[in-house]
C-alpha cells in the first residue's frame, strides 16, 4: 500500500541546502525520493515508486496534447532525485529553492500521495486565502464520494 503524509511540520533549511524530513515521513521516503516543481510555487516530494506512476500515465498522454507537453517538460526537467541520508535530510538544488522561494523556515506538508515544501509566508498566505474556499465546497464539487 502507498504511504499517506498527513499533518504540518516547520523544520529549518540548513546552509547546504538541506532539510531534514519529518520523522512521520522517513519510513515512506526512505527508498528514495524525487522532488520537482510544484504548482502554487512550492515543490513536491514524490516517493519514488509514486513518481514512477504519474510519470507512466503522463507518457500515456498523446504527444500531440499541448498541455501535457508543457506540463511534462516543467515537471520532468526540475526533478531531482535522491535517497534521503541516515538523519532523514535531503538537499533541495538551488533552482528548486530559488522556485520555491525557501529561505530557513519551511511548512512541509503531509498531501496524500506526495509531500509538498512550501515558503513559511508563502504557505501561510496560501491556507488564509483557501480555507473560505474550503469552508464554501458544496457537494458535487469533488469526486464521487466525497
Amino acid at each position: 500500500m502507498a504511504p499517506m503524509f498527513l499533518g504540518t511540520h516547520n523544520p529549518r533549511l540548513d546552509d547546504k541546502g538541506r532539510v531534514i524530513l519529518p520523522a512521520k515521513f522517513r519510513e515512506g521516503l526512505a527508498e528514495g525520493v524525487v522532488i520537482t516543481k510544484g504548482q502554487e510555487r512550492c515543490l513536491y516530494v514524490f516517493p519514488e515508486a509514486e513518481f514512477t506512476r504519474i510519470a507512466e500515465a503522463l507518457q500515456q498522454a498523446p504527444m500531440s496534447s499541448k498541455t501535457a507537453r508543457a506540463y511534462s517538460r516543467v515537471f520532468f526537467a526540475s526533478a531531482h532525485d535522491e535517497v534521503p541520508d541516515k538523519q532523514g535530510r535531503v538537499t533541495i538544488p538551488p533552482r528548486l529553492r530559488e522556485y520555491a522561494g525557501l529561505d530557513r523556515d519551511l511548512a512541509v506538508i503531509g498531501a496524500s500521495n506526495r509531500v509538498e515544501i512550501w515558503n513559511t509566508q508563502t504557505w501561510d498566505d496560501y491556507l488564509e486565502a483557501s480555507e473560505e474556499a474550503f469552508a464554501d465546497i458544496e457537494e458535487g464539487d469533488l469526486p464521487e464520494g466525497l
